[in-house]
């Protein structure tokens, strides 16, 4: 039986890894100013931190209606996965199960519980499941337990666009900027969460190299990605050096996907991701 896996923009996952992968992307929208965008799409992920870095206002995006979802589920052969960004982080997962209310085939809901590679991660174990031959109840029973060992862990290069979305204060960001603090964080049950600080972009990596053994390193047999923000590669062609102990191939092998829109608007460029299959 033909399974369709559907995901949203929310996962990084541009078109072209789309189609090697065999799997839908539905776009977020972005808006700078009045002009709308969909995320990957009509607005690369390149082209939108440019944009990002020249607005006087930081932009906003908006989640899948419920009929968009419906169209790509009619759209799309067999029984349905649907893998949504944590519902903790937007409204996609309420969309997509109401639309699935509303065809005539058998559509799962799988809330990732995570954003950007953490995502991706679960789409491509989605994607292993069904060239293994797994129905689409069989991939999201899986998933449902699966994504619970995936980890992501991510360095900030700036305080500022945390700042410009309010979630600190301007005293916070001053502080942090001058002082080079890089705050290094997490998804933990589907929630953003601080894991710890860092003077500087040295230290920041040693603190992620220290949280990927605390998360009992990484398994290799499962996908696994590191990304970037911005337009630049330099902050994490650094980590990939200073963390060559960690990963067992050659640096141009390493998987590397590109930050997009719906969070690169919160955490601006300069970032660094880690995200793996813990190896306990």
């Amino acid at each position: 039986m033909n399974v369709s896996i559907l995901v949203d923009s929310g996962s990084d996952i541009l078109p072209e890894d789309a189609k090697r992968l065999g799997v839908k992307v539905i776009p977020l929208k972005t808006y700078f100013s009045e002009t709308e965008y969909l995320d990957g799409q009509t607005l690369g992920h390149q082209e939108f931190f440019q944009k990002l870095q020249e607005a006087k206002k930081l932009p906003t995006t908006s989640q899948i209606s419920p009929a968009e979802y419906e169209d790509a589920y009619k759209e799309g052969e067999g029984e349905v996965v649907v893998i949504t960004i944590s519902s903790k982080l937007s409204g996609c997962y309420q969309s997509a199960c109401i639309a699935a209310n509303e065809v005539q085939k058998k559509v799962y809901v799988v809330d990732s519980e995570n954003a950007c590679i953490g995502e991706r991660l679960v789409v491509e174990e989605a994607v292993r499941m069904r060239d293994k031959g797994m129905n689409a109840r069989e991939i999201a029973e899986y998933l449902n337990f699966a994504k619970k060992e995936v980890c992501l862990i991510a360095l900030l290069d700036t305080l500022e666009y945390l700042k410009k979305g309010g979630r600190i204060s301007p005293a916070v960001a001053f502080a942090g900027n001058v002082l080079s603090i890089k705050p290094v964080i997490t998804i933990k049950d589907g929630e953003i969460q601080v894991l710890g600080k860092a003077r500087g972009s040295k230290m920041g990596n040693n603190r992620l190299i220290e949280y990927v053994k605390t998360c009992g390193g990484i398994d290799f047999d499962r996908p696994f990605c590191l990304a970037y923000s911005g337009l630049s590669k330099d902050m994490l062609e650094q980590y990939i050096h200073d963390s060559r102990e960690l990963y067992p191939m050659e640096p141009g092998d390493l998987p590397v996907s590109s930050i997009g829109c719906a969070v690169g608007t919160h955490i601006g460029p300069g970032a660094i991701a880690a995200a793996f299959f813990s190896g306990k």
